[in-house]
């Protein structure tokens, strides 16, 4: 349990770097998550070509994985919509509502028992959510944004915990990255149509920082999650995510200074956010210590 808690609590670290990295790189959100689908299937196959890896697996897990990808890939568009349309942290905390959500949506799923406790839980995050939302009016459209892409989130963690089982976490990333990158791909004439964009290409610097995105905050990341959710529950995963605000955001005040935009509001409920977290990984702590 040791191991994967440093695994997963590793992996939201550095998920931590993707809001600053995708406010960085000037391209709307669909062309963004393109892009860096694009760059992160191509050194999959790439490595997994070269190294004469066994990756073949039977066409029906394959379609749901690429499935489960499409998921992940909308979660992605969503998140970074909620950076252009507030700013990193307000996306990054909106994630911290994946408590409550999973709490409610994985019995739903899954046939698990709900936990009163840990909907009490999630109900203490989405009180942090609220406080922002109301006191922050001009927040409210990328707020209801990023709420979107944590439904996504918790969606893909919840199907991925069930794939995890019975598929080797570097072959799940593949198909899942590379149905997400096909489906994204189907859809971009539409998406370009509704949401035209003057810049298509990315530039020299946009390029280092999609890079960056792939290989540390796409591949390596997506692999450690995975490993660690063999040992834990989609829940303790989600909630543990609400941690990826506290990484972030304390980048986007050092590197964009957004902490000047904030109000009082704003700390209050990122307090109440990560006390649901602490609480959590005591119990998770607790527990196990015990058996």
């Amino acid at each position: 349990m040791k191991a994967a808690l440093i695994k997963l609590h590793t992996a939201v670290f550095l998920w931590g770097f993707t809001g600053v990295l995708g406010k960085a790189i000037q391209l709307n959100e669909g062309l963004l998550v393109w892009y860096r689908l694009l760059i992160t299937v191509f050194i999959l196959w790439a490595v997994l070509l070269f190294k004469k890896q066994d990756y073949k697996i039977p066409v029906k897990d394959a379609i749901k994985l690429a499935s489960i990808g499409a998921i992940l890939t909308f979660h992605w568009i969503f998140f970074y919509g909620s950076i252009k349309y507030a700013n990193v942290s307000i996306a990054l905390v909106c994630l911290s509502s994946a408590g409550v959500i999973t709490a409610v949506l994985e019995p739903l799923m899954t046939g698990k028992r709900m936990i009163p406790f840990e909907i009490l839980l999630g109900l203490l995050a989405v009180a942090g959510i609220y406080l922002i939302f109301h006191f922050d009016i001009k927040f409210r459209t990328g707020i209801i944004i990023g709420i979107c892409a944590t439904i996504f989130s918790v969606i893909f963690s919840i199907l991925s915990k069930k794939a995890v089982a019975t598929t080797a976490p570097k072959t799940m990333i593949l198909y899942q990255l590379s149905g997400g990158f096909i489906v994204l791909t189907l859809l971009m004439p539409l998406y370009l149509y509704l949401f035209p964009s003057e810049k298509i290409l990315p530039s020299h610097y946009d390029w280092l920082w999609l890079l960056i995105l792939s290989l540390v905050c796409t591949i390596f990341t997506m692999d450690l999650s995975l490993q660690a959710l063999k040992k834990i529950s989609a829940f303790t995963q989600n909630l543990t995510l609400n941690l990826e605000p506290v990484y972030g955001i304390i980048l986007a005040f050092i590197i964009y200074k957004e902490n000047e935009d904030l109000s009082s509001s704003f700390y209050i409920g990122f307090v109440l956010i990560f006390s649901t977290v602490a609480i959590q990984m005591f119990r998770v702590v607790k527990r196990k210590s015990r058996i």
